[in-house]
């Protein structure tokens, strides 16, 4: 399979299970769905890599639970933000975090230009301050793009501390223990009905371990800065995801906001590289 198609499916991969997510939300709240998306990627995460916790250093141990934290703060902004606003704005505005890491580490002379244009994107996104979108879950996506930037520099430190994918897997864990509390506050027992935990199974295969496993193979294939830049077209496929699986419109200040991000995104990627979000 062409490593192009690879990469458009992970990318269609995660904002379907984002979508999909989203249904859950009214059985058992964006905490709970969280919680079970995290929990479930986690035990995934754990049966693949077997990670070791004997033998590693303190700093060891204490840098992976700073990951986790990480982890569980991106997961919970996100889709606190997605049960505010749509998914497409939400995915466009977190994708502000990505874009900064890949500016931040270039030193080309047009990371001006990719700037302005993301920053017109979020201007656009947000009418000038007149627009109805819920101004806490702008906040909250705005936040998860923070975490985000936060998890692609982390990711870079684990990667060279812990084999393969141990240190995601030990972060996973701790991140699902992090988010227990919220939760099963939010969602009680609801957590335990059959449909639900299996609909939380699906949310995690399709944005974790599916997506993951697709880049991972295209990434073999193609160069990075190719890589980054179809990774920008994130969030296009967002919106995308967003109209056909939970029918919402988008109007067309919206639409060209995202293109502006997109175009933003896949400038910067083309010089630098845009992280995947592997968790």
């Amino acid at each position: 399979m062409p490593p192009v198609i690879l990469v458009l499916g992970a990318i269609s991969s995660v904002q379907v299970g984002a979508a999909l997510a989203k249904t859950l939300f009214d059985e058992i709240g964006a905490s709970g769905t969280v919680f079970v998306r995290v929990l479930f990627a986690a035990l995934v995460l754990v049966l693949v890599w077997r990670p070791q916790v004997s033998g590693l250093r303190r700093g060891d141990l204490w840098l992976a639970a700073l990951f986790g934290l990480t982890l569980a703060a991106m997961n919970l902004a996100f889709y606190s933000a997605l049960d505010r606003i749509p998914l497409g704005i939400t995915v466009t505005l977190e994708f502000v975090g990505p874009l900064g890491v890949a500016v931040a580490g270039s030193r080309g002379a047009l990371d001006l230009l990719w700037v302005a244009l993301a920053a017109a994107g979020i201007l656009l996104l947000s009418d000038f301050g007149s627009a109805d979108l819920d101004g806490l879950g702008v906040a909250l996506a705005l936040l998860a793009g923070g975490f985000w930037a936060a998890y692609i520099l982390l990711s870079a430190r684990v990667g060279r501390v812990f084999p393969g994918g141990s240190g995601l897997a030990l972060a996973m864990v701790v991140a699902a223990g992090l988010l227990l509390p919220v939760g099963v506050g939010d969602a009680g027992a609801d957590l335990l009905v059959p449909w639900i935990l299996a609909a939380g199974a699906a949310v995690a295969l399709l944005s974790s371990a599916i997506p993951y496993s697709l880049e991972l193979e295209a990434l073999r294939r193609m160069p990075p800065g190719v890589f980054g830049v179809l990774m920008s077209l994130e969030p296009a496929v967002a919106a995308l995801a967003g109209y056909v699986v939970l029918g919402e419109d988008l109007v067309p200040r919206e639409l060209v906001a995202i293109l502006l991000v997109v175009a933003a995104s896949a400038g910067a990627a083309s010089g630098g590289k845009i992280a995947p979000r592997d968790a």
